[in-house]
Formats: structure tokens, sequence, C-alpha cells
């Protein structure tokens, strides 16, 4: 994956690496598009993404928007890994197919604590759902190997 303005991004690839397998390979979001301000994730809403009535379930919304954001944090902070000390969620309007948007920036960093916000849209700019998260920047590395 590449910088928009053209730049490698050498964790991108790492991260990508390690995601196989995981709940985000589970989920079906793709990262469409990166920058150091920007990331933009996608999925196509599938029957397992459904809610009981027939609607995109509220966690996947939730997943989606805080994956989004984990990343851009990530990739503002590469030396250290990040977790979600907090997540508030909007739920603006329903959907039920199609491709589904996740746009997430930055809005806040300090030496412990990162704050971000998401968007998730129909691919026609219609608003579903938005999100702030506080991420905890960990002074000690989580193992991938546990």
């Amino acid at each position: 994956m590449e910088h928009a303005s053209g730049g490698k991004l050498p964790d991108l690839e790492r991260m990508e690496r390690a995601a196989k397998d995981t709940f985000w390979d589970f989920i079906g979001c793709k990262i469409v598009d990166v920058s150091e301000k920007k990331v933009v994730l996608a999925f196509e809403i599938e029957p397992h993404h459904l809610n009981l009535i027939g609607i995109l379930h509220g966690g996947m919304h939730a997943s989606a928007i805080d994956s989004a954001m984990g990343i851009i944090v990530m990739l503002a902070r590469p030396e250290a890994n990040v977790v979600t000390v907090g997540l508030n969620m909007n739920y603006v309007a329903p959907t039920s197919e199609g491709r589904v948007l996740v746009t997430a920036e930055l809005i806040h960093s300090s030496r412990k604590l990162i704050t971000a916000q998401a968007f998730a849209r129909k691919e026609n700019g219609d608003l579903l759902a938005f999100g702030t998260g506080t991420f905890r920047v960990l002074e000690k590395p989580i193992s991938a190997n546990h």
C-alpha cells in the first residue's frame, strides 16, 4: 500500500499480513485509501453483517469505525502499540446492502492518548453512522505471538 503522495507505507503491509485469519479478515474490511491524514476502508454488506431485522448490525458499524480509527492511530505512532479505551457511536440511518466506506482522521494527540473520528457512509455519500475513539499508547509492546 502507498501513501496518496506515492510514498511506501511498510507498516501497512505488515499490518495486512498480521490481519490474515483475524477478526479484521472475517468482517471483510479492505483499506482503499491511506495517507498521513486519513484512512478509508470499505466493506460489502454480507448476510453475516445483518442483525435480526435485516439491517447492518450496529456492531459491524462499530467494528469498522473502530478499525479505521485504529489504523490511522497506528500509522501516527508506528513505534508503539495502541489500544481502544473509549468508543462513542452514533447510528444515523439503516442500510441492508451495498458497499460501505469508512473514513477516519485524527482529532487530537498527546504523549499517552490519541483521539480520532470516523464516518461510515454509503457509496452515494449518505451518512450511516459516526463515532469517536480514544486510544491509549502502550509503553510495553504487545507481542504478535501472544
